[in-house]
């Protein structure tokens, strides 16, 4: 199994001292913690975009340059890219750039967004967001299955021939779809034969298992192998159960609430943060044992070979996100490894990068 970390460089009121990080800063940690990430043995870093005022990536590709310059063997994806409202052809070209920078390491993760500001931002119909996605992965699959592309569609000028550079180095270059509570969009997936990143924020895994059939099933019914599948959840690491959850639930609290304002739900309570702790929650907060055993649970539902983390759901001190992916990446990953490598009969899950 590949264990890794993904963000979207929150930039909030730290609920401790009420100081909100400058934008230079958030990304001299960031890249601190790709460095660090790479360092102790993870397997991939993600990085999210959007367009708000509490978050500082909105250029995924150019972050994950510089960091490809600082590590070595990390692979280094968008999480995601917001494709409906994006050139798939300027997309390709960065993240091939990226492969090139990277010797090989570059994956894009393409979803339809969460947060819609990018749409009118680049002056798109909200009323187009689902034909928007559709289309433009329909191209970005194009551009990466050829150098010369021709193809139409309703939402851009058509390409009549033409060449598409630079390369990447991987052929093809991995592209994933992230999916949050669309069954569709899971299908849609399987279908094309394409890695499935499933996003659990909230509710028990059990409900999630569908979304993971309806991918195998329909890219079985489509003559694919069975793609990967990742599950991507929020969680923090500290030494001892009381830390994490004291360290975590301020900034957690102070992110979800803040979203939670604009589409109706309400706050998030210290016993429900708490619940979602537990074995059968949403998030992986707690000391590394804990989290060990509750991947290993999830797998047992829906035998993965990607897990990533969101540790920085809200804005918490640099050292001590530190400190939780070092022990994700020291004690987490090479006991879960282990323990995926003995139940698969798989040796490379033990050394790590590799589904």
């Amino acid at each position: 199994m590949e264990l890794g970390i993904y963000t979207f460089a929150e930039r909030t009121p730290d609920p401790e001292t009420g100081r909100t990080v400058d934008p230079a800063q958030r990304l001299r940690n960031l890249m601190e913690e790709i460095e660090l990430a790479d360092r102790v043995g993870l397997d991939v870093f993600g990085v999210g975009e959007h367009h708000r005022p509490d978050y500082v990536v909105s250029a995924p590709a150019v972050v994950l340059a510089a960091a490809a310059e600082r590590t070595r063997r990390i692979r280094l994806t968008s999480a995601v890219t917001v494709l409906g409202s994006d050139d798939p052809v300027r997309v390709f070209q960065a993240f091939a750039t990226l492969d090139l920078l990277s010797g090989g390491r570059a994956e894009i993760m393409a979803g339809r967004g969460s947060f819609v500001e990018s749409f009118p931002l680049f002056g798109y119909d909200l009323d187009d967001y689902d034909e928007l996605f559709a289309e433009k992965l329909e191209l970005l699959l194009e551009l990466r299955r050829s150098e010369r592309v021709t193809w139409s569609g309703n939402h851009r000028e058509p390409l009549r021939d033409l060449g598409v550079h630079p390369r990447p180095l991987q052929d093809p270059l991995p592209v994933w779809i992230a999916v949050g509570g669309t069954p569709a969009s899971a299908t849609r997936a399987g279908a094309l034969g394409l890695p499935l990143a499933l996003g659990i924020i909230g509710g028990m895994p059990e409900r999630f298992a569908p979304f993971a059939e309806l991918h195998r099933v329909a890219a079985r019914k489509a003559g694919h192998e069975t793609p990967a599948l990742s599950i991507n959840s929020h969680g923090y690491i500290a030494p001892t159960s009381r830390e994490a959850v004291d360290e975590a639930f301020p900034p957690f609290a102070t992110m979800m609430d803040r979203i939670g304002r604009e589409r109706g739900w309400p706050p998030m309570s210290r016993a429900a943060f708490e619940q979602s702790r537990t074995l059968r929650g949403a998030n992986f907060v707690g000391t590394p044992e804990e989290v060990v055993e509750k991947i290993l649970f999830q797998h047992e539902i829906f035998g993965h070979q990607r897990f990533l983390l969101q540790m920085t759901v809200g804005t918490m001190p640099h050292e001590k996100v530190l400190r939780s992916i070092e022990l994700f990446g020291t004690e987490v990953a090479p006991a879960v490894r282990r323990e995926v490598a003995r139940r698969t009969g798989s040796p490379d899950a033990v050394a790590g990068g590799g589904v």
